[in-house]
């Protein structure tokens, strides 16, 4: 009887010890990264700093939620106030920063800086690099369990073990202060609950004033039971508000295809949902959002307008635009509702609709870069629509949801030009494409599988052992099934060790930008950053195109050139107040002589070599002209 229970145990959770280890070397695998580059890259004597103080990024992006976050979760701030930028137009700062009045605040979405500051309050700063491994492991449970609520705890594991593994999930959780990881596992933990909210046991939601009706008559709990209202139920759709309001916060721009992916799955699950449910969905989506609301009022002014001023603007046209629909709409007149909302229309592809560049760029983001998804999923929707009969109405849903969704994210992202990497011409994992079309890939996973488990069927069914007269082991063709179970783990475990070696390979040096590449630049910049700081006072500001992100926030910079005449005149407004340095490419001797003739002279300023740093860069002071 004992060994019953505890096969009929092993058979139901068997996957998870499959999952657990999944999840913990991901965790350790990413993580690693942020620990070998960042808090443990050894001592620095010459400056006397230890060895947490070189924490530093690859990107601006990523330097700004990082500032941020760690001051949030230690000040309750998220802004810094720099008063010499009263003097030099707010000049002074680092990307993704503005500065409006002297204050610097962040550029990019809040969700990131509030959710990993709350956290830094109760664990301290040091966690930070190591938050976004550990969202994107949790994200990898609630995929697997939302992939087995749809197709079956089968294509759950084989998805699961693929994301664990696939190259764009696995080199951003290592880039551990990018927004995506984060809003792709809230947003799939949103999908989750989402699911259970609507899911076929529920039983369908009395209307809310039915229901005060019958608790009006008799306030007993026997009462409550008979109206068929389960608590489990309004706790999911509580926690699908809470996690899609989360992702939304993390990142505001993907309301151009989340609200569609909303109203999809609503209108297809509207007697499942019912009218409670809905409400408490929406309260507790509302709610999560207030904390964004709250700072953008203090930083923006409005509850609505965030760091990104092209986003602010947008957000107004639109508001504007609706509000002359509604009125044109009331008033009957229809041409100005057509030109209104052409106008939304342009507003949202802000950089135009290039169906031409879409359709490239998605090519050679999703074929190109991984042809083993591309293609598997291919032959996945193949089998799926052979098989239309056995296939289940929330099936449908998701393989239509993630076509509508997809088709947006192409067409929008794909009409931009992202040049994240300096050769323009490369397609690399670093692009901003791969993180924007996490989605789509999560999409074709899941249907990649239904090719591969169709495929180690097709092939364990073909042998089976069996002895000849002699007592010969021979292999026959047949359609019987011997040891399938164990055929079918053993042809899939070669497949996905194939994937998984192939994807390892490829983020850690498929590119110039793999995770090895990156750590040994790492490296070589906090040699450079060592040298800076020992060469510049403690007060001094440094006007740099390429390393603000590497030298604030323990020098002030200036993201900037001298090509700029207005430039000039704030460059040398700071001269008699802070000590001024240039780091960029080093000068050729003309071009020295042309600034200190001619350029800068003409400012009243000079510029004079400090020291060569690396073999391509080089420290220059620049100082008041002697005349």
């Amino acid at each position: 009887m004992q060994n019953k229970r505890l096969k009929k145990i092993y058979k139901k959770y068997w996957h998870w010890g499959i999952i657990f280890p999944v999840v913990v070397l991901f965790f350790i695998a990413t993580g690693s990264f942020s620990y070998y580059t960042q808090e443990y890259a050894g001592s620095e004597p010459n400056v006397g700093l230890n060895k947490t103080d070189f924490v530093k990024w690859a990107s601006p992006d990523e330097t700004a939620n990082y500032i941020f976050a760690k001051l949030y979760g230690q000040t309750g701030e998220i802004s810094i106030y720099e008063g010499y930028n009263l003097y030099t137009s707010d000049i002074m700062r680092p990307r993704s920063f503005r500065s409006d009045h002297g204050e610097l605040k962040p550029v990019s979405f809040l969700g990131i800086i509030l959710i990993f500051g709350n956290i830094v309050k109760l664990a301290g700063y040091k966690v930070l690099p190591f938050l976004t491994p550990l969202f994107g492991a949790l994200g990898i449970i609630f995929y697997y369990l939302l992939i087995k609520r749809i197709f079956g705890r089968t294509n759950a594991l084989l998805s699961a073990v693929l994301l664990a593994v696939f190259p764009v999930f696995t080199y951003y959780a290592a880039r551990s202060m990018f927004h995506n990881i984060l809003f792709i596992s809230l947003l799939i933990a949103a999908l989750y609950f989402s699911v259970l909210m609507a899911s076929n046991g529920n039983k369908r939601v009395k209307g809310i004033k039915n229901a005060f009706i019958e608790l009006a008559k008799k306030f007993r709990f026997k009462e409550i039971i008979k109206l068929k209202i389960r608590a489990r139920h309004f706790l999911f759709s509580a926690l699908a508000g809470i996690f899609f309001g989360l992702a939304i916060m993390t990142r505001t721009s993907e309301l151009v295809w989340i609200a569609p992916l909303l109203i999809i799955l609503w209108l297809f699950n509207i007697r499942r949902i019912g009218l409670l449910k809905l409400l408490i969905f929406l309260i507790f989506l509302f709610s999560s959002l207030l904390p964004m609301f709250y700072h953008n009022q203090v930083l923006y002014g409005s509850p609505i307008l965030g760091g990104y001023a092209e986003m602010n603007q947008s957000i107004v046209a639109i508001k504007d635009d609706s509000a002359a629909i509604l009125s044109s709409t009331v008033d009957g007149r229809f041409t100005e509702i057509k030109t209104r909302a052409r106008d939304i229309f342009n507003t949202i592809f802000y950089f135009g609709l290039n169906p031409k560049l879409s359709l490239f760029t998605a090519n050679a983001y999703i074929r190109g870069m991984f042809p083993w998804l591309f293609y598997a999923s291919l032959f996945g929707v193949v089998i799926f629509l052979l098989t239309f009969k056995k296939r289940k109405y929330k099936q449908w849903i998701f393989l239509g949801a993630w076509l509508i969704v997809s088709v947006i994210l192409i067409f929008y992202y794909g009409s931009w030009h992202f040049f994240d990497n300096p050769d323009k011409a490369a397609i690399t994992i670093g692009n901003s494409y791969t993180r924007y079309w996490l989605p789509i890939y999560l999409g074709l996973i899941p249907l990649a599988c239904i090719f591969i488990i169709r495929l180690t069927q097709a092939i364990c069914l073909l042998f089976r052992k069996t002895r000849d007269k002699d007592g010969q082991l021979k292999m026959e063709f047949t359609s019987a099934r011997m040891n399938q179970g164990a055929c079918r783990f053993a042809v899939r475990l070669l497949m996905i060790g194939v994937i998984a070696i192939s994807s390892i390979t490829f983020v850690l040096s498929g590119s110039d930008e793999g995770l090895i590449y990156l750590a040994q630049r790492q490296k070589d910049s906090r040699a450079e950053w060592q040298k800076i700081l020992a060469l510049t006072e403690n007060n001094s500001t440094i006007i740099t195109r390429y390393h603000d992100k590497l030298l604030f926030p323990e020098r002030k910079v200036i993201v900037g050139f001298f090509n700029d005449k207005e430039m000039l005149k704030e460059y040398a407004n700071l001269l008699d107040k802070l000590p001024v340095y240039y780091y960029n490419f080093t000068l050729p001797k003309n071009d020295m002589e042309y600034l200190n003739t001619r350029r800068l002279k003409e400012a009243g300023m000079q510029i004079q070599k400090v020291e060569k740093i690396t073999s391509d860069f080089t420290l220059y002071k620049i100082l008041e002209n002697v005349k």
